[in-house]
């Protein structure tokens, strides 16, 4: 509701009637009047000179001395009122009645602000009810102003119930009236560039009502858009409604001052820096002498936040005086950083069939090379894989959403398919999407180099064995349209990814190979509880043939992020213990329908998938399961459990599978 009044035009105020006869005659007033003596500055006569009367005598009893304590008795009654019985003894039931707001469709607005209805028809006494009646008297009054009735008419009354002790009827009535709309609408003010910004940005129109929220709404449509386009500095003043009685009609005014058509200049930074202002000017999607636009400037804070340094960051425009293109003027924009803690500890535990139990842990600091420059200590113990990780990660090097690594990893590996003692050290340069600021496109390109020494449990299958030196310069590149990056409900994704590798065996052979996948993912919402999400995965290796590369660098598919029902690495061809050999393509398929209730959710889902010793898919022999899963939604994800079984299970597959983790399937 709005608390504005508009004013009535001079024609429409009442008339004074015309002054009636005298009432004292002046020359009788005259005579009743005291004498003046001539002397104005004659002194006044003494107190002493007034007859005033004696004070009379002292009361004796108020002089005699006080009683002493002990004379007083007070000895408890035997039988003292209840404050209960009182209370109940004054309490008052009530109904409430409500007259003529049901016509023009607010009598549930009232009814869910008053204070009779709050009291739940009970109340001390009934003065209580009276001073409720009279408050929902205003607030009636109140919401039809604020709908345009100005010659709203509102009373209330308490009576008592006929027959019905410490019973009362409160009733508001309201006779509404006729509904006033805007007449003419104008804004005054010096003119914009292009003209008439601030009207267009006044989404009022003559003959609408005069409803209070529609005006409050356009007026800050005003605020929002004059900023947007060049003027930082708008102000707005008193608004004004000239309501005509006979015609109904309200005319309204509003007065803008713009400001300076403005431009940017450079950044100031102040308070507890993170970093300074060249690596704010870094952040931002503008350049010095580009009309100002505050959603730029909404965007650059933005960035800010997402870098995780800053407890608090506010940025505003500050005049310069200095001419700017175009006939502008330009403004510096002031930072008001306050930088927060750099460092973070994370863990993260999940389980899966396959996998065991594993936990990752790690140290941040995320600033510790200014500006953005973090470095990363990682750990994962896990029944089946154990590592460390240092990672150093500079982000918007040099650029907007530029991020650069470089990571050295050792790590231990015993799966069913191979066991690995692995080496590496990475680098690459992305552009990627994180929870808080999640991007349409992505990208990375880099290198690996690779040691690792793999071994079998097969004996038929030494060949396996050895230590391989790996390079790789993998890239790949993504397409977000969903809206939500740990839990879509509508949207879609697209991902490629290419490895051109080469391998050098240890007193063995030479082998070039390139890796590529490609992912899909949908997400359509069929109602506002129920998102049906579905995947498709493919995967080629071509140039060398499975037993020439690493067990590790080859393609596998089961477990949680892949064909549920089965255990990890678990498709495809097997050796003679009936181990994951893995292979060189695979296709995998899946499809969920997650239902959510509240904080909580149930997915039933079937997957699909099948891995294969040749480059190309076959789409063939695939392997099925199906289960449910169950959702716990929290303000970083959804927790997800998931169970499911092998619909065509082969020799070694559990019945059923078990997975844990955060964020959803895909």
């Amino acid at each position: 509701m709005m608390a504005w009044a508009p004013s009535v035009p001079a024609r429409a105020q009442p008339q004074l009637p015309p002054p009636g006869d005298t009432i004292v005659p002046d020359a009788e007033f005259e005579a009743a009047l005291p004498k003046v003596g001539d002397d104005i500055n004659a002194p006044l006569a003494p107190l002493q000179s007034f007859d005033t009367p004696a004070p009379p005598p002292p009361d004796p009893a108020l002089s005699a001395p006080l009683p002493p304590l002990s004379t007083f008795d007070v000895t408890t009654p035997a039988e003292p009122i209840k404050a209960e019985a009182v209370e109940s003894a004054a309490a008052v039931r009530y109904q409430v009645a409500v007259e003529g707001l049901k016509q023009v469709g607010l009598e549930g607005r009232f009814r869910s602000l008053s204070a009779l209805d709050k009291g739940d028809g009970q109340a001390a006494n009934g003065a209580v009810v009276t001073a409720r009646a009279r408050e929902d008297e205003r607030l009636a009054a109140t919401i039809l102003h604020s709908e345009g009735y100005y010659d709203a008419v509102v009373t209330s009354s308490v009576e008592p119930a006929p027959n019905q002790p410490n019973r009362v009827t409160a009733t508001i009535s309201a006779v509404p009236g006729p509904r006033y709309a805007f007449g003419a609408i104008a804004i005054t003010g010096p003119a914009t560039v292009p003209p008439g910004i601030a009207r267009d940005a006044l989404k009022l129109k003559s003959g609408d009502p005069i409803i209070a929220a529609d005006v409050e709404a356009a007026e800050a449509n005003v605020r929002l858009r004059l900023p947007q386009q060049g003027y930082p500095f708008v102000e707005i003043g008193q608004r004004d409604v000239l309501l005509d009685p006979a015609t109904h009609l309200g005319d309204y005014t509003l007065p803008v001052d713009p400001g300076a058509r403005s431009s940017f200049g450079g950044f100031t930074t102040e308070g507890k820096l993170a970093f300074g202002a060249d690596h704010v000017a870094v952040l931002s999607r503008f350049k010095r002498g580009d009309l100002y636009d505050s959603r730029k400037v909404d965007d650059l804070r933005e960035a800010m936040v997402a870098t995780g340094l800053f407890s608090s960051v506010a940025v505003e425009p500050v005049a310069t005086g200095q001419p700017g293109p175009d006939g502008t003027e330009l403004v510096d924009l002031r930072v008001v950083e306050q930088a927060g803690p750099p460092r973070t500890l994370a863990a993260q535990a999940g389980y899966a069939t396959g996998q065991g139990f594993t936990l990752r842990g790690s140290w941040t600091h995320r600033n510790l090379f200014p500006p953005e420059g973090a470095l990363i200590v990682a750990g994962v113990a896990g029944t089946q894989e154990q590592g460390a990780t240092v990672t150093f990660r500079r982000s918007n090097a040099g650029k907007r959403d530029r991020t650069v690594n470089l990571a050295l990893n050792a790590s231990h590996q015993d799966y069913a398919a191979y066991e690995a003692l692995t080496a590496s050290l990475t680098g690459s340069i992305s552009r990627q999407s994180t929870p808080i600021w999640q991007k349409v496109w992505t990208w990375s390109y880099g290198f690996e180099l690779v040691t690792t020494d793999e071994k079998r449990s097969d004996p038929t299958r030494r060949r396996d064995d050895g230590t391989y030196f790996i390079a790789a310069l993998p890239a790949q590149i993504g397409y977000d349209r969903s809206n939500n990056l740990l839990d879509p409900t509508h949207g879609f994704r697209l991902a490629a990814r290419v490895s051109p590798e080469v391998s050098q065996r240890a007193h063995g052979a030479f082998d070039q190979y390139v890796r590529a996948q490609v992912d899909g993912s949908i997400y359509y919402p069929a109602s506002d509880s129920l998102t049906i999400a579905g995947r498709v995965r493919l995967g080629s290796i071509v140039g060398a043939p499975r037993d020439s590369i690493a067990p590790s660098r080859r393609l596998y598919a089961g477990g949680g992020g892949s064909v549920r029902g089965y255990g990890y690495q678990e498709l495809g061809p097997r050796d003679a213990n009936n181990d994951p050999l893995g292979g060189r393509s695979l296709n995998e398929f899946a499809l969920e329908a997650r239902y959510r209730f509240g904080n909580y959710g149930i997915v039933p889902f079937i997957d699909a998938g099948q891995v294969y010793q040749s480059s190309t898919p076959k789409f063939r022999d695939l392997r099925f399961g199906a289960g449910i899963g169950g959702r716990l939604y929290t303000n970083f994800g959804p927790i997800r459990v998931d169970i499911a079984t092998p619909l065509n299970p082969r020799k070694g597959d559990a019945r059923f599978t078990a997975y844990v983790s955060i964020g959803q399937a895909f």
